[in-house]
């Protein structure tokens, strides 16, 4: 039985390609836009790795700071925002503030890995 590689290997694969043999060869613009297809490629890689459980953690934590454990985590961002821009929900609450650093820091960890934010 044959398998096909896994679209994890494949973007791995090409982003290999174009940052280990394609970009090296390449100069000006189209060194520059073979470096920036490889950066495209691997956000697209962190996405599909990353997205799922930084998603179930958002919705988690607006499910808890809402007491809304049936909602989808689309609904919970609206019901947040509305909740904030009403004043229901303040910037000093311990709470909101740590659902919102911990999502914008699994939202950080796929977009701009190397954020120095990110450290430890």
């Amino acid at each position: 039985m044959h398998e096909a590689p896994s679209s994890e290997e494949l973007l791995g694969s090409v982003i290999g390609f174009l940052n280990h043999v394609a970009a090296p060869q390449l100069t000006g613009q189209a060194a520059f836009h073979a470096r920036v297809a490889a950066n495209a490629l691997a956000l697209v890689e962190r996405e599909i790795a990353q997205r799922p459980a930084a998603d179930a953690r958002a919705q988690a934590l607006y499910a808890d700071l809402l007491q809304d454990q049936t909602s989808l985590l689309e609904a919970l961002t609206k019901q947040v925002c509305v909740h904030i821009r009403s004043g229901e929900l303040s910037c000093d609450n311990p709470a909101l503030l740590a659902a919102l650093r911990e999502i914008t820091s699994a939202q950080l960890a796929i977009d701009q890995p190397n954020y120095s934010g990110l450290m430890p």
